[in-house]
């Protein structure tokens, strides 16, 4: 059973009045049981080993749900604007390990001013600024994931 055929069976137990659904296949074995706040699969091989899974109902979770770690100390004025990644990849502050930062916080930057590395698949994309202004915050560590649409600068507007 592939993980497509599972992804419509939660659904279908999400949306159907159904608390429970068993699907046996030869030697693979699904149930899934609706709690009040959980879905559990428990999925099960022919040996006796058994993994469970939860996940978050379909109808209140939406699919593509990205956990980025919580910015414990960020500036929480408004007037700040922030930079995005434009890709998924791996942050990096420097151009290389012996090199001083693109930026740091305080800096000045201007309108295509390289803020940073992304590197994607063996491209490493430098990420220019389309705004000017002071670095606030660094929000991203170096030689960390990041994902598209994850913010990585905060920026005064001058």
């Amino acid at each position: 059973m592939e993980l497509k055929e599972i992804k419509e069976l939660i659904k279908l137990v999400a949306e159907s009045g159904v608390s429970e659904v068993e699907v046996e296949r030869g030697d693979f074995k699904v149930s899934i049981k609706k709690a009040e706040e959980k879905t559990t699969i428990i999925q099960q091989a022919a040996a006796p080993v058994t993994h469970t899974i939860e996940v978050a109902p379909i109808a209140t979770a939406p699919a593509n749900t990205i956990h980025m770690p919580a910015v414990t100390s960020a500036p929480t004025v408004s007037n700040f604007i922030t930079i995005k990644s434009p890709m998924i990849g791996t942050y990096y502050k420097t151009p290389s390990p012996d090199k001083p930062a693109f930026v740091n916080v305080g800096d000045v930057i201007k309108v295509g001013d390289v803020l940073c590395i992304v590197e994607a698949m063996k491209l490493f994309n430098e990420i220019e600024s389309e705004v000017s202004g002071k670095i606030v915050k660094v929000l991203v560590e170096n030689a960390s994931p990041v994902e598209y649409d994850q913010p990585l600068f905060l920026v005064e507007p001058m």
